[in-house]
Formats: C-alpha cells, sequence, structure tokens
C-alpha cells in the first residue's frame, strides 16, 4: 500500500476503517485525496481478510464538504484546472464493491461528501450532522453521482427540491427521509459504527456479499430478471463451505465458524 497523506486507513479483526483526514479544509477532497481513497477503497475490495468498510471524517466538523473549492479556486487563478485521474472520492464511479460499507457521518455532509455517503450501504449520523448538493448555488452540478443515487435514495420530489434550490437538512430530517437509518449523539457515532460492522461479520461473508449484489444490481431490473440474478447467486452460496457451515453449527446449537469459502 502506498504512503496516505490526506486519509487514515486502518484494519482490524476483518473491519477496514477509511477516514478523510484534513480538518483543516473540512475534509474536503482534492485530486490526491481522491486517488488516496481510490487505493484504500480497491485495498479493500481486493483484500478477503476485510469484511466490512467504515467511511467517516476526521473531527467534528465535517464527514466532508465535498470538493475542495479553495484548491479549485487556485487552480483556476494558475491557469488551470484541478485534475483528477480517479473519480471523485475514488468509489462514486468505476467501482464495484459489494462488501458491505458504512459511512459514519459527523457534521457537514455535502456536495461530494454526500455523493461518497450515498455510495454506501448503510448511512448513520451524528446529532450535528447537515446534508445538502450545494453545487448549484456555485453555478455547477452534482456530478459525482449525487443526480442519480440521491433521487433513488429519498425519492425525486425531495431530491430535485435539494438539487436545484442547492437547500440544506439537518439530521432529523435526513432521517424521515430516509437518507441515513440512525442519528445518535457525537459520541455514540464510531461506536455504533463499529458495533454495526462486528454484527455484520458474524455472517456468512459470502452471502452477505451475495444478498448485497442481488439487492444493488436487481433495484433497476424488472422482478423477473431480479429473481433470475438472485436465484444465480443463491445456487453460487450453496455450494460454499460456509453454507454447510452455518445450519450445521445450528443444528449442534453452537456458534458458527465462518471462513469466506
Amino acid at each position: 500500500m502506498p504512503e496516505f497523506a490526506n486519509i487514515i486507513y486502518e484494519k482490524k479483526d476483518r473491519i477496514a476503517v477509511i477516514t478523510i483526514n484534513r480538518p483543516d479544509r473540512m475534509n474536503a477532497v482534492d485530486p490526491q485525496t481522491s486517488q488516496e481513497l481510490r487505493d484504500a477503497w480497491s485495498d479493500f475490495r481486493d483484500d478477503n481478510e476485510a469484511w466490512v468498510a467504515i467511511l467517516t471524517g476526521a473531527g467534528e466538523r465535517a464527514f466532508s464538504a465535498g470538493l475542495d473549492l479553495r484548491a479549485t479556486a487556485e487552480a483556476f487563478a494558475a491557469g488551470s484546472v484541478p485534475r483528477f485521474t480517479v473519480p471523485f472520492g475514488g468509489v462514486t464511479r468505476g467501482i464495484d464493491i459489494f462488501k458491505p460499507m458504512i459511512a459514519a457521518i459527523n457534521g457537514h455532509c455535502l456536495a461530494g461528501g454526500l455523493e461518497m455517503a450515498l455510495c454506501c450501504d448503510i448511512r448513520i449520523a451524528a446529532e450535528n450532522a447537515t446534508f445538502g448538493l450545494p453545487e448549484v448555488t456555485r453555478a455547477i452540478i452534482p456530478g459525482a453521482g449525487g443526480t442519480q443515487r440521491l433521487p433513488r435514495a429519498i425519492g425525486l420530489a425531495k431530491a430535485l427540491e435539494l438539487i436545484i434550490t442547492g437547500g440544506r437538512i439537518d439530521a432529523q430530517a435526513a432521517l424521515q427521509y430516509g437518507l441515513v437509518s440512525q442519528v445518535l449523539p457525537q459520541p455514540e457515532l464510531m461506536p455504533r459504527a463499529l458495533e454495526l460492522a462486528e454484527a455484520i461479520c458474524q455472517n456468512g461473508p459470502l452471502a452477505v456479499r451475495a444478498a448485497k449484489e442481488a439487492a444493488c444490481r436487481g433495484y433497476n431490473l424488472t422482478l423477473e430478471e431480479g429473481l433470475a440474478l438472485e436465484a444465480r447467486l443463491s445456487d453460487g452460496i450453496w455450494l460454499t463451505e460456509d453454507s454447510r457451515e452455518g445450519p450445521t453449527a445450528f443444528a449442534q446449537g453452537r456458534k458458527p465458524e465462518y471462513k469466506g469459502c
């Protein structure tokens, strides 16, 4: 793995934690940060010993404020534009990860920050979290998946209100919209994220991944196509050692020992 300057990437007990570590810039993302995030997400995807990932931001002020507008303005002043060699945030395009991903959202989750959070499967928020896609207020659009993923997450009408006004909502509104599943006091955010990750790690990892793949890939299929996809993935899972371990452990009255094979 390369050395990271703008993120912290840690792995322990099958859980990977990716922390955007630019609190002085509200954890805003520049090209280097995007590349580091891509490297971390790619490593998580490919590491058979890492079963769940948590994405968060350093400090209490921001999960991520999105694109580093200060760096963008500096590039414009120098007669250039910021050059991203990978999709924004490393995860918003061009990478399929069927392992579970949790966003632990502290503080501002705006623009590209929200777009990264929308790539995660479970989103939980601290009470001080705020959410929005304010790009139009800067004469740009949410270009890292926000116009596509937010309507799918909360419905078109509510999403368009946020997208075309550039407005923001607080954590309780995000909970009501279904954008996040839990709102917690700030000190409880990461412990709860780890608790969720640990709970997921008690399950058969290949089954978890296949279930996520079935749900995500099947979302935009017809019901018949989705059921066929589900059947193919289910048939594959029945061939794994873990699928025999689960029922056997139940019958023997013991805790299953899943190996991911």
